[in-house]
């Protein structure tokens, strides 16, 4: 296998950030399957046609129905907003594509296990797009949890901050339409953190929490894209129908206990995603605004040295860094993405499943309604239950 077809649902902020990973990869990952960009989907031709050309794909059609049925499409890369994911994703599984779908899965956790239940069913290989896993801190987070470096764990404390809807003025983009998005900050940033959660610590068994809407009523917007929008020329107003923030407790089912918090209004932050897990021989934090370092404390330390460490994870030893520059040379966002469709292109030549796939979507769906589930009815709630 030298390559795969890729055909795109979405243009804007993923679109663009995916549209880049297919064309690092092959310069930074020669020995990987090559992904070839063939066409492009959006409603908008204008909008389309620019990105486009912009992005470097050979076509693009309005259509994703069009774009499904393709014989030269392999994989169907779907980054629209999170209502279009489970008919695009049930489509392409019964046209035989392979799946790659931003999260969250799906509006609900029913959706999600359908689109499961049916990229299963017709045998393909299937990807979730949760990229903050694949920055090299991270992995080396990982590693030391799973070589118990730091013991036995006690403690995940997650957040994820922004402050980009702070301004009551600013419009009412869809992130803010739960008939489009699904929810606000809990299944838009608080997704990463719980998925983050189960990569290093392990399954939740029960959860409760509390979420805030501090802007109940937005302008209504006359343009959008990425985190970023217009208001329209009238004074019309509109609803906001998801959470500014959430926050809940959590229980693992290692015995370990869990905090996370998202939130779109916590001034100062532009993208503080983050967490600290302690364990009985150490701990370790990180922040993807450092996404390169990872701070470190070991207990057996000798007493008169004890304290975090920074380490900065760009040597050749780390994940994926001897791909990239010498030590000390830094990487950002979007190398993320070049490795999540790097673990893609892996999957193809190994013929395995990719991870996180849809398996880890429908988990951290089980988390997300679990939370919302506990708001509305003010108790714990065991993952069991959904």
């Amino acid at each position: 296998m030298k390559k795969i077809n890729v055909g795109m649902v979405g243009y804007k902020f993923m679109g663009k950030a995916h549209s880049n990973a297919y064309r690092a990869l092959p310069m930074f990952f020669p020995e990987a399957v090559k992904p070839e960009m063939k066409v492009i989907c959006g409603r908008d031709p204008v909008g389309l046609e620019q990105a486009r050309a912009q992005f470097g794909w050979e076509s693009s059609v309005t259509d994703w129905r069009e774009l499904v049925q393709r014989e030269d499409v392999d994989v169907v890369d779907i980054n629209a907003p999170s209502d279009a994911h489970k008919e695009i994703a049930i489509a392409a599984a019964r046209a035989g594509k392979h799946l790659f779908c931003e999260k969250p899965l799906a509006l609900t956790l029913e959706d999600s296990r359908e689109m499961l239940e049916e990229a299963e069913k017709a045998g393909v290989k299937h990807m979730v797009g949760f990229n903050y896993r694949f920055a090299p801190a991270v992995q080396l987070a990982k590693k030391l949890i799973a070589e118990g470096r730091i013991g036995e764990i006690h403690h995940f404390r997650g957040v994820f901050l922004q402050d980009w809807i702070l301004d009551p003025s600013f419009p009412l983009v869809w992130r803010l339409q739960k008939e489009i998005a699904g929810s606000g900050s809990h299944g838009d940033l608080g997704a990463h953190v719980i998925d983050m959660a189960r990569f290093l610590v392990g399954e939740f068994h029960e959860v409760i929490g509390m979420s805030e809407t501090f802007v109940k009523r937005r302008p209504v917007a006359s343009a959008m894209t990425g985190l970023s929008a217009k208001g329209g020329a009238s004074e019309e107003m509109g609803d906001v129908t998801v959470d500014d923030a959430t926050a809940f407790l959590a229980r693992f089912e290692n015995g370990a206990m869990g905090t996370i918090e998202a939130t779109r209004f916590a001034a100062g932050h532009r993208c503080t995603n983050g967490f600290e897990i302690n364990g009985s021989k150490g701990s370790i934090k990180f922040d993807f605004e450092r996404m390169n370092e990872l701070q470190v404390y070991f207990a057996d330390d000798a007493e008169d040295v004890q304290g975090f460490r920074r380490v900065l994870a760009t040597d050749a030893s780390h994940a994926y860094m001897d791909a990239w520059w010498p030590a000390g040379h830094t990487i950002g966002y979007e190398h993320t993405f070049t490795h999540e469709v790097l673990e893609l292109m892996r999957a193809f030549q190994e013929d395995r499943q990719p991870v996180p796939n849809f398996v880890d979507g429908v988990k951290c769906q089980e988390v997300l309604e679990a939370v919302d589930r506990s708001i509305e009815e003010r108790r714990w709630v065991a993952i069991s239950e959904l």
